[in-house]
């Protein structure tokens, strides 16, 4: 973690989904010193340690999860960004709007992709 890091903020996306970038989870201004989160986040504009959920691409807060439609396997990425100030944003904010809060403020990234194929 970048010693300049004061709060993290993660993005779920599923590049694969039939309509393009689908995002599956915002949650930005969560302290850079938390070192996980709780399972089970509720879907609510706070979260924990202080953390703010932004809308997603189901239009609802909070995490929602893999559902591809059957056939080919969907690759799930999920980035986290270290950023060097608290984010002036409210609960419900877009990953567009997340996106253009953090120009200038990202002191480090990190990613990790996951595949997830619905049964047949």
């Amino acid at each position: 973690m970048p010693e300049s890091a004061r709060t993290l903020a993660l993005v779920c996306e599923d590049p694969d989904a039939p309509v393009g970038t689908w995002v599956h989870w915002v949650l930005f201004n969560l302290p850079a010193g938390v070192p996980e989160l709780p399972e089970n986040v509720l879907p609510a504009g706070n979260a924990p340690h202080g953390a703010r959920q932004g809308l997603n691409d189901f239009r609802h807060l909070g995490y929602g999860g893999p559902a591809p439609p059957p056939g080919r396997p969907h690759r799930y990425s999920f980035k986290l960004y270290a950023l060097d100030l608290e984010l002036p944003l409210p609960p419900g904010a877009s990953r567009k709007v997340l996106s253009q809060a953090m120009e200038g403020h990202i002191v480090g990234e990190g990613q990790l992709m996951g595949t997830y194929q619905r049964g047949r």
